[in-house]
């Protein structure tokens, strides 16, 4: 079965509440009106429901009568979570006027939906910028126990016919958040990179921490990183299908993992690839996903307490719709 048709199928299985802050932008609301339809989630729209009425009605779309329509300027709502901000943040001085002011803020009052467990995930980023969405996130639902370097993964959906990944995924990690992360913070990303690949993906994780360097062929204090990271993440989760420092092709082509690195279990079966910093997986995911013709799919969020996922602002209702999906599937397994 095809990713999207299991993760949808779990979704439409498993119904999770979903607030989308960016409630009357109208690839949200065209995105949720076909997720209602199917009855793949529970949607919660923030913002003014007049205008979402209308922008629904100006679209011709059906089933956003079925969605909870919720207003963060409304003075009952703002009552409802601020006294939850202030307890989150009164210790870094705010006052209960500065939560009611942040409270009223659609990305604020969503992540305090999800806080409250009114809400078992929250999709934005279509016209607010990753860093707004992730300062929400890391103020009022913060980091899972014992992480604290919250990383974006992307599917990437290869082609049928190809050698690599399983099933024609992989995972490519940390593209989206940490510019350059310390050891302990790539061994993170390593270890909820395998996470996502289990529980969304679908697949069992091989992780591979990526290097110019296998096993010693290059010294630098770049590569002892990798090495360090490798390390820590066997300490984090000693039952992990990991290995590193591995180059990229010793990771995934078994002919060259035979002759750079013999001995590793997982060089050339890799399928979740953490790349060691922010630029090279940035650049890496979009070559692979521009020049070969790779459907690459996210950021998911990762190392968060509860499901946030950041959009690209150049995102269709077609992408919004898959991280409504993959977002539920989260919510699925967090529970």
């Amino acid at each position: 079965m095809e990713l999207f048709e299991r993760l949808t199928r779990r979704a439409k299985e498993n119904p999770r509440r979903i607030v989308l802050p960016e409630g009357a932008e109208t690839r949200n609301i065209t995105a949720a009106d076909r997720i209602l339809a199917d009855k793949l989630a529970e949607i919660i729209l923030l913002g003014n429901t007049a205008e979402i009425e209308a922008k629904a009605k100006e679209l011709n779309l059906t089933h956003i009568g079925e969605a909870t329509i919720l207003d963060p300027k409304d003075e009952k709502n703002i009552d409802k979570y601020a006294p939850l901000f202030f307890e989150l943040r009164k210790k870094k001085g705010i006052s209960m006027e500065d939560a009611r002011r942040f409270t009223s803020d659609e990305l604020y009052f969503g992540c305090l939906m999800v806080k409250a467990g009114d809400a078992d995930g929250m999709v934005s980023g279509a016209i607010h910028t990753t860093g707004d969405v992730l300062r929400a996130a890391f103020q009022v639902i913060k980091t899972e126990p014992g992480i604290d370097a919250v990383s974006g993964a992307f599917l990437m959906l290869l082609p049928k016919d190809s050698p690599y990944g399983e099933n024609g995924i992989m995972v490519f990690a940390d593209c989206a958040v940490i510019p350059n992360p310390d050891a302990r913070q790539l061994a993170q990303i390593a270890v909820c990179s395998a996470r996502t690949a289990s529980e969304v993906a679908g697949i069992d994780p091989h992780v591979a921490i990526l290097s110019f360097s296998t096993k010693g062929s290059a010294k630098h204090e770049r590569v002892d990183k990798v090495i360090e990271a490798t390390k820590i993440a066997h300490e984090m989760a000693p039952e992990l299908n990991l290995d590193g420092e591995l180059q990229t092709d010793a990771a995934i082509v078994p002919v060259v993992a035979s002759l750079k690195a013999p001995d590793s279990d997982i060089a050339g079966k890799a399928n979740v690839l953490v790349f060691p910093s922010l630029e090279v997986g940035n650049i890496a995911y979009k070559l692979v996903q521009r020049l070969a013709g790779v459907e690459a799919v996210g950021p998911l969020l990762q190392g968060l307490a509860a499901p946030v996922s950041d959009l690209s602002r150049g995102c269709s209702a077609d992408d919004i719709c898959k991280t409504i999906i993959m977002t539920a599937n989260q919510a699925i397994h967090n529970k």
